[in-house]
């Protein structure tokens, strides 16, 4: 009988010698002493780090790790740092769980859910060590890939360079050693001849200052981390023939170890602050080869060229410095790549392109269509000042098996051309004929008097014993009769609203919540604003509304219809999403036909989740009249709605509101946001909390969670939904957090 050696590639000894490295989160110095020498039982090259809070694990975030293992923290639940890591740029790193006290084998699938990779239990060692080889070696195929696809994209871009400036110093290293150069290497230190070079070590001619900065570089990059491999170097060789510091890049070598070493010399020296805009720019000479990649390695079955180029800019741009016009640029570029989550090629300055793919034309379509809502007027800001841009949109189909270079031109320039509309489909056609169809019929345009124990507020925060406590003073009544018929021409911000409006340049803004039960992943907020005064203004509680109640009616029916568009064409992707529009109070008060349009809309988008559609509006507002508010509520809810409260807890009605009112679903007012940054209000706000769940149970939104501290912080306190710019920041069109 023959003998037959069975060898697994996890347990080789290149995974083995480079180096591992585990962040490891638990309050127990012998767990991870356990774990290390677990590792190092092995002959793993691990480097570890252990902690148990969240202020620094928001710290090492920042940094590169192999495999994440979670035990117990200080301040940090296992599903937050899950969700905090999958918020982050390193979102694929696995984490590996340390087995609960209360396990038990049926939770298994739950913690796979809920983001885990694996779950070990250290009293069982050999087990253990294998699920921690699986999980590094899956971590380090998609590192690979990662630095693989990066690699690959910078050596075009590199070949593409040294043909068109042929101003490259090129060496060849492996191990250390110079093995080839070319003439300009040889020039640039001095040298007369290639044998002169070769068997020197690359220390010997480049001569770094820092030493130790280099070794660490050199060490990483032969490790494959390519991140590292662009840099500045201050040499110390006095044959060096050009001025510090050298602009010197590592590339992967055609051996398997070997390196390319390019130093910039000549004119073609540029900073290399400009490096993370050249890998993801592209000129048309290498705009085809980067698409045709795409389309290889990501094939799907509908695919398009999508062309943004600047169709407006105001002429003070060309007054800028020229750091300050390229700032405005780059905000564009920026803003695409936010918006669509695309590769953005920088085709030519303000002209930009992207590669959009689907599983269906169908699907492709409704992309395309959604991309429209860009073309309105955007802002950004530079050295604090605004400026707006407005962007044309093109398209061109690509058909993948009819893709080649000798037509790309051809194809670029129809995407330049054409110009994307939002063509209208059958149910938008609907949902605008139902605009139309439920005429605004105003009802009576008085309210009835405020009760003292319902009147508005003024919060006045005084600082005691070191924690915000709310001092509560009512106001005195506002008129009872509210002013209409008001002409536009007394107020320039109406007259602004009404020319938006008829424009269709209102901008509706769309923002996921984050859902801790994992249950009802895709619900998102609508916000509305438009450009007044080149300055961003927010539609909702706009004190000018109340001088034209049926401006205000109209806007909100508008803001309605057209998130509902946008609903109608996301749930063919996620069928259960949701929205929560944000509305003034008189659509709630005084049209009596909005509960109908509410029904016909929820109709037409053809959702399967039970009540798709949620109006949100200010308690304040609903504090005016509760008993008004309440009767108005029960009939949208009829009429298939559900009702959401905004700013809850700003008014001194919130219990009554509670009592009085079939709402579940409250945000609370940005002030309690704040409470989650000490611990003692913390503590306050969730005994807050206990107090109203005791009233009814019902469902809190915390906002304006825009930091990974305050979004931690959030899982501290009983509030299902967390919303802000950590988790997904506003955007233009409906998109999944997954999908970005």
């Amino acid at each position: 009988m023959g003998h037959f050696e069975v060898r697994n590639l996890l347990l080789s000894k290149k995974l083995k010698l480079s180096e591992t490295r585990v962040l490891i989160i638990d309050d127990n110095q012998i767990r991870y002493n356990m774990l290390m020498e677990m590792f190092q039982s092995k002959d793993h090259l691990a480097q570890g780090l252990l902690l148990d809070d969240l202020k620094s694990f928001e710290k090492q975030l920042n940094t590169s790790w192999d495999l994440i293992i979670f035990g117990r923290a200080y301040d940090l639940k296992m599903e937050q740092a899950v969700t905090l890591i999958q918020a982050s740029k390193q979102v694929n790193i696995p984490v590996i769980l340390l087995r609960p006290t209360e396990y038990k084998p049926e939770q298994y699938e739950y913690f796979i859910h809920k983001g885990i990779y694996d779950i070990i239990d250290l009293q069982e060692p050999e087990h253990c060590y294998i699920s921690l080889v699986r999980a590094l070696s899956y971590s380090r195929a998609l590192q690979s890939k990662q630095h693989l696809l990066q690699d690959l994209e910078n050596a075009k871009t590199q070949a593409q360079s040294l043909v068109e400036e042929q101003h490259k110093a090129c060496a060849v290293i492996e191990e250390g050693i110079h093995t080839q150069a070319n003439p300009e290497y040889l020039e640039l230190f001095g040298l007369k001849s290639e044998e002169e070079l070769i068997g020197l070590p690359i220390l010997d001619i480049l001569q770094p200052e820092n030493l130790n900065d280099f070794k660490n570089r050199f060490k990483k990059i032969t490790q494959g981390q390519f991140d590292y491999a662009r840099f500045d170097l201050s040499t110390q060789n006095q044959n060096a023939k050009t001025q510090n510091p050298l602009k010197i890049e590592f590339l992967p070598g055609l051996d398997e170890d070997s390196l390319s070493l390019t130093i910039e010399v000549g004119g073609a020296q540029q900073s290399t602050n400009t490096q993370p805009q050249q890998n993801n720019s592209s000129s048309i000479s290498n705009l085809f080869p980067q698409i045709n990649r795409a389309l290889i390695n990501q094939p799907a079955k509908a695919n398009a060229l999508v062309i943004f180029s600047l169709a407006d800019c105001p002429d003070s741009i060309f007054d800028l410095s020229w750091q300050d016009a390229n700032k405005y640029f780059e905000g564009i570029q920026n803003f695409l790549k936010e918006q669509t989550n695309q590769t953005i090629f920088n085709i030519y300055p303000g002209v930009y392109g992207i590669l959009l793919q689907a599983g269906s034309d169908s699907l492709l379509e409704s992309r395309i269509s959604n991309l429209h809502v860009l073309q309105k007027p955007q802002l950004q800001e530079i050295n604090f000042q605004a400026y707006n841009f407005h962007l044309k949109i093109g398209v061109a189909p690509i058909i993948a098996h009819d893709f080649h270079e000798n037509n790309f031109s051809e194809l670029l320039t129809q995407a330049y051309n054409s110009r994307i509309s939002a063509q209208p489909s059958e149910s938008d056609l609907q949902m605008s004929a139902s605009l139309e169809s439920t005429k605004i019929e105003l009802a009576p345009l008085v309210e009835a008097p405020i009760s003292q124990e319902s009147a508005p507020v003024i919060i006045e925060t005084i600082e005691t014993a070191s924690v915000d406590v709310p001092t509560i003073t009512p106001v005195s009544k506002p008129e009872n009769v509210i002013k209409q018929d008001v002409s536009h021409q007394s107020s320039p911000i109406l007259r602004q609203i009404a020319n938006s409006l008829e424009k269709g340049e209102i901008r509706i803004k769309y923002q996921q919540l984050y859902d801790k039960q994992d249950t009802n992943l895709y619900t998102y907020q609508v916000t509305s604003g438009f450009i007044y005064e080149n300055q961003w203004k927010k539609i909702s509680n706009l004190i000018e509304l109340d001088e034209d109640i049926e401006l205000s009616i109209k806007l909100d029916r508008w803001i309605l219809v057209e998130a509902c568009k946008q609903l109608h064409n996301f749930i063919h992707q996620y069928p259960e999403a949701k929205i929560i529009v944000n509305l003034n109070r008189h659509v709630l008060f005084h049209d009596k036909q909005f509960p109908e349009l509410v029904s016909k809309l929820i109709t037409i988008v053809g959702s399967r989740a039970t009540h798709p559609i949620i109006l949100q509006f200010d308690e304040e507002d609903l504090a005016k009249n509760i008993v008004e508010a309440q009767k108005n509520i029960a009939i949208l809810r009829e009429h298939g709605a559900d009702i959401a409260v905004r700013r809850f807890g700003s008014s001194i009605s919130s219990e009554i509101i509670l009592q009085q009112s079939d709402i579940t679903h409250l945000t609370l007012d940005e002030k309690y946001t704040l409470m989650l940054n000490k611990e003692n209000t913390t503590q306050a706000l969730q005994e807050m909390i206990d107090k109203y769940q005791e009233i009814k149970p019902v469902e809190f939104l915390l906002t304006q969670l825009d930091d990974m501290n305050s979004f931690a912080n959030a899982w501290n306190v009983e509030a299902r939904f967390l919303q802000g710019d950590y988790f997904q920041k506003k955007l233009d069109q409906l998109t999944d957090v997954q999908d970005q």
